[in-house]
């Protein structure tokens, strides 16, 4: 065999790899400029009826309508909602299943040792679809007015007063734990399956206090004493509430949320048109306005922008739970 010949056959090679790979960028790109053409998956991991299943379902009709294509809404509860966060993180990124999620995404990690995904490596952040606001409330036959009336009665028998929340490791624990820790008053906090157990129980008498979402504490606007919200500024359902902040609480800023996810190394004109056509949604004004009639606002903003406050919010999250020895394994 020729000098001459083995340069010929490997530069015929070299041009059967370069088209190859010419052959796949372009294919790629099409795909990308195409999407979607195929049905796409929307995963939550929680049950049907939970508030994550409510939205998926209001973003998926409206985004099955600008695509002209299916946008299926999949539940895959179970494990503290890993299951399907997991599936999700382990499934091709081409835009094709995408993760409905909520605040527990940036809990988590401090409350697991063995979590089977890692939430910012393994998921890249598309649209932050609401924000939500928690509420401290007190029964209206509470003698407490104010937060601070509350707090300097918890005050006198440390250990003695409680405050009921929708889950051990949630949110509103959290923040339960973050007044705790601020206020030196031992709260106890009390889990329950859900907020309307808490509520029904709070209304009983059963508990001092509870924390819960607007959506949850509307209803019962009547017969509850809402003493302060977490956020950066006041919500719209209940505008005469101060928040934490206003009241001298610290790391009270960070709201609850829920969001769309897809598999790190989905392309980013996927993500971004994903983004994009979300936001589309979320400035309709019938949307706004289901969306508000939940005691939630509208969310919005780029995957970048979602992605800082993530971060942001993790750190917070994460000393309160360390402080407060929540573990959840």
């Amino acid at each position: 065999m020729t000098k001459k010949y083995m340069l010929a056959v490997l530069k015929a090679a070299s041009r059967c790899v370069i088209g190859a790979s010419a052959l796949a960028l372009a294919a790629a790109a099409h795909a990308e400029g195409n999407y979607p053409d195929r049905p796409v998956t929307f995963i939550v991991p929680y049950p049907a009826g939970a508030a994550s299943d409510t939205l998926a379902r209001l973003i998926a009709s409206h985004l099955q309508k600008a695509w002209g294509q299916p946008v299926v809404v999949q539940n895959k509860p179970g494990a503290v909602g890993t299951i399907g966060v997991s599936l999700v993180a382990r499934s091709r990124p081409d835009g094709y299943t995408v993760l409905v999620s909520n605040t527990s995404l940036i809990q988590l990690p401090a409350m697991m040792s063995k979590l089977p995904f890692d939430t910012f490596k393994d998921l890249t952040p598309v649209v932050q679809t609401v924000r939500i606001a928690n509420l401290f409330v007190v029964p209206k036959s509470s003698p407490a007015k104010s937060l601070d009336d509350f707090v300097k009665t918890a005050r006198l028998k440390p250990g003695q007063y409680n405050y009921g929340t929708w889950g051990a490791g949630s949110s509103a624990h959290i923040h339960g734990e973050l007044l705790s820790q601020q206020t030196a008053t031992q709260l106890v906090p009390i889990p329950y399956q859900g907020s309307a157990p808490m509520m029904t129980n709070l209304l009983g008498g059963q508990i001092n206090s509870g924390i819960a979402d607007a959506a949850s504490v509307k209803p019962h606007a009547e017969s509850v004493r809402v003493l302060a919200v977490t956020g950066p500024e006041r919500i719209p359902a209940f505008p005469d509430v101060p928040t934490f902040t206003e009241l001298g609480y610290k790391s009270f800023e960070a709201r609850g949320w829920h969001g769309l996810f897809v598999p790190a190394g989905t392309p980013s004109a996927i993500v971004d048109k994903i983004s994009v056509d979300v936001n589309r949604i979320l400035k309709d004004s019938e949307v706004q306005t289901t969306i508000e009639s939940f005691g939630i606002q509208p969310g919005g903003g780029t995957p970048e922008e979602f992605a800082t406050s993530m971060r942001s919010d993790a750190g917070i999250y994460s000393a309160v739970v360390k402080a407060a020895n929540i573990r959840l394994d």
